[in-house]
């Protein structure tokens, strides 16, 4: 598959005014991403996840690198690359004296979109704000704001959308709803975020920042399985759990029990040790036992 986006070593330096120092924002990142893929990037607050946002959109010129957009070079061929891609930069994209309608409507006017009207309300209608278009967006709540932000970015049906932190301040419920609407999207999706429930229910491939640098980067597996850690095994026993409790403590490859409402929580040190607690187990009324599962937060706490 085509790639659609393609960074080449790109590097951000920034020289403070006031003194001679310096801060590498980003050092030599280079990532792919394929056309129809929802990518996404996490790592704590400056990182260099807005920074890099900034630089693919041309917003801001690297010091180093280059990327392809589409094909096009955003230093040699910056208005064609930035012709591909819608950006959501949180809510800072409204202006909030002026009605939900008038936001929208300016942003179609300025980008040519045919068929405004009827887009807006079809745009609007997805994300339950049709009732809100009359209102002036200053006495929106903070979720509505980035819905409102949103349904802007997709009114443009750009072949890219890249979106930072596009959930941020939204309820459960709508949290849910963009994540299904961006999931059947026909675009290529790059999104930042600091809610990894999001990252693992929407993207395809996520990468780890971290300093400027990117740390981990593949799809959900094998991101996780790039992060050595122990396996955590539930286990629910009928009775007999001090026995239990003193023979798994007995055995090197147990790294620690927990105790829990029904039973154990057993640390062991790997995948291969699985059989020989099960062999353990069998001398036990146990009625119940699953593995739990690592997560992305587990992941990204490890890795930052």
């Amino acid at each position: 598959m085509v790639n659609i986006i393609e960074t080449h070593d790109i590097s951000k330096v920034y020289e403070l005014k006031k003194s001679a120092k310096k801060i590498q924002a980003l050092n030599k990142i280079n990532i792919n991403i394929k056309k129809g893929e929802i990518f996404g990037l996490l790592g704590p607050n400056g990182a260099g996840k807005t920074t890099l946002i900034q630089i693919l959109t041309t917003l801001q010129q690297p010091t180093a690198g280059y990327a392809l957009i589409d094909g096009y070079n955003i230093i040699k061929q910056p208005k064609k690359a930035k012709s591909k891609v819608a950006l959501m930069l949180e809510s800072d994209m409204l202006y909030y004296r002026i009605t939900a309608y008038y936001n929208l409507k300016f942003f179609c006017k300025l980008y040519k979109i045919p068929n405004y009207k009827q887009r807006i309300f079809e745009v609007c209608e997805d994300f339950n704000l049709v009732k809100w278009l009359d209102q002036y967006v200053e006495n929106f709540s903070s979720g509505m704001k980035m819905k409102l932000a949103l349904c802007r970015t997709l009114l443009l049906d750009r072949e890219i959308l890249i979106l930072d932190e596009p959930t941020l301040g939204l309820d459960v419920k709508s949290i849910n709803l963009i994540i299904e609407k961006l999931k059947h999207t026909k675009s290529t999706i790059f999104i930042t975020s600091h809610d990894m429930n999001v990252v693992e229910k929407l993207c395809d491939r996520i990468a780890f920042i971290k300093d400027g640098k990117i740390l981990k980067i593949g799809n959900q597996e094998e991101v996780k399985s790039l992060v050595k850690s122990d396996i955590l095994m539930n286990v629910e026993i009928e009775n007999g759990a001090l026995d239990l409790k003193k023979d798994l403590m007995s055995h090197n490859f147990v790294i620690n029990i927990s105790k829990t409402a029904k039973g154990f929580q057993i640390s062991i040190e790997s995948r291969d040790n699985i059989q020989e607690l099960l062999q353990i187990l069998g001398n036990y009324k146990i009625t119940g036992i699953n593995e739990e599962k690592k997560t992305l937060e587990d992941i990204f706490m490890k890795i930052i």
